[in-house]
């Protein structure tokens, strides 16, 4: 049954489902022991998951993660919505092209592309607008808008490879200043200091190294996973449009 689940849907479910699953862990295990020790109740669940996301203990820098998880999400959606074969060169289209090309009407074929706007159709009007030139004029016009509209492709899905590299090191950085805050109480109270007082400054340093794993690593699974969509994808539509363009060769 799972995999004939779209991919896209998995991932946008899993992605939170694991954020919030390692929260609510995180969150269970910094419950006192004899409470940890009770009957799991719904108001227990969600008083850790509301300590978890306190800002005396994810402080400014977990909240931040917590955007950048919000804006992935929404990013991976979108991506595996529009990055596809059928939105990047509709089928229908391409087989009106096809008619227009075997039936020889260009101009049409050049109208069809100003108003269709995707891959497909601007790498053919990048051809046609050559039209008249030799085939090497054509074809260089072609391969240099698949290249642009490849590039695009590319700089769209970059925004995950950057929150994927970006979620940990702000993980990195809440547990430095965790422990900051910990030794700071501890240089404030001399050196004598009781466990509670330095289980502010430790949370904070253990929740924001939860909290940029656990995005990072969805995340960069969703990017490398996009990354080959655009490649396979891209290849596929520069071979159809050669071979659009191949009856130009001899001419």
């Amino acid at each position: 049954m799972i995999k004939n689940v779209p991919f896209v849907r998995l991932l946008a479910v899993g992605a939170p489902l694991l954020f919030a699953t390692s929260l609510l862990t995180t969150g269970l295990m910094a419950q006192d022991p004899a409470a940890a020790g009770t009957a799991s109740t719904t108001t227990e669940q969600r008083s850790a998951i509301a300590e978890v996301f306190a800002y005396e203990n994810a402080g400014l820098i977990g909240y931040v993660i917590v955007v950048l998880s919000i804006v992935a999400v929404a990013l991976i959606i979108e991506n595996f919505m529009t990055i596809k074969r059928e939105k990047l060169a509709p089928p229908d289209l391409l087989d009106e092209l096809e008619a227009l090309f075997d039936g020889e009407n260009f101009q049409d074929a050049v109208e069809l592309c100003e108003q269709e706007k995707n891959y497909l159709t601007n790498v053919v009007g990048a051809g046609l607008s050559k039209l008249g030139h030799s085939f090497e004029t054509m074809q260089t016009s072609l391969r240099e808008m698949q290249t642009e509209e490849s590039v695009k492709l590319f700089q769209k899905i970059g925004w995950l490879s950057l929150i994927s590299a970006i979620a940990p090191m702000m993980g990195l950085f809440g547990t430095v200043t965790g422990m900051f805050v910990t030794f700071s109480s501890i240089a404030a109270a001399g050196g004598s200091v009781s466990p509670a007082q330095l289980a502010g400054g430790i949370k904070m340093a253990l929740i924001t190294t939860i909290f940029g794993l656990t995005v990072a690593i969805p995340v960069g699974v969703a990017f490398y996973t996009l990354r080959n969509r655009v490649i396979r994808t891209s290849a596929e539509i520069n071979a159809i449009t050669e071979d659009l363009f191949e009856r130009f060769r001899g001419k």
